[in-house]
């Protein structure tokens, strides 16, 4: 199905199709081409994590996120192994850099080497939870939101440190 955008100014002409099959969401452009997908489950969990305090009582982001660039290995089920880099990392997931990232929903084992600690690296379990195309790179970096599927406690308290220190130090204290 395909949905024409009308009254957004910035994206008219643009159009959103969406698959019942797949249960994604794609930004179309106005000659048909896909500038990105994300899976129905981002989008409810972006629209539920943007309600207001009091509307709600379950926040679609149960974890704080901070932008960081910091290495990462993935391991695809077909056994490709990427190295890339993050763009944002939190407690529930991360984003990473990548022009050819694998399909929604795609396992993906992940190692992922943060600044406090370069000789441990913490490993994960993740899905592929929405992509941005590289058609998109003069505005957003191309690359994949990947959603933790199994990660430590120990592993996701040093993402959540890691926050936390990335957003004082932003702010200054």
């Amino acid at each position: 199905m395909k949905l024409p955008v009308k009254v957004s100014l910035r994206h008219r002409g643009k159009a959103l199709g969406l698959d019942n099959e797949k249960e994604t969401m794609s930004l179309l452009s106005s000659t048909g081409e896909s500038l990105g997908t994300v899976s129905w489950e981002a989008v409810i969990d972006f629209i539920q994590g943007s309600v207001k305090p009091g509307q709600s009582h379950h926040a679609a982001r149960n974890f704080p996120r901070s932008r960081l660039a910091a290495k990462v290995r993935y391991l695809t089920p077909n056994h490709e192994q990427v190295d890339s880099v993050t763009y944002e990392i939190g407690g529930g997931g991360i984003f990473i850099e990548t022009r050819q990232p694998p399909q929604l929903g795609t396992a993906l084992e992940l190692e992922l080497l943060l600044p406090d600690d370069q000789t441990e690296p913490i490993k994960a379990q993740g899905k592929v939870a929405w992509v941005r195309p590289g058609e998109e790179h003069y505005v957003f970096s191309p690359g994949m939101g990947v959603q933790f599927t199994e990660i430590t406690e120990i592993g996701r308290a040093r993402l959540l440190a890691m926050v936390k220190a990335l957003d004082r130090a932003r702010q200054g204290n």
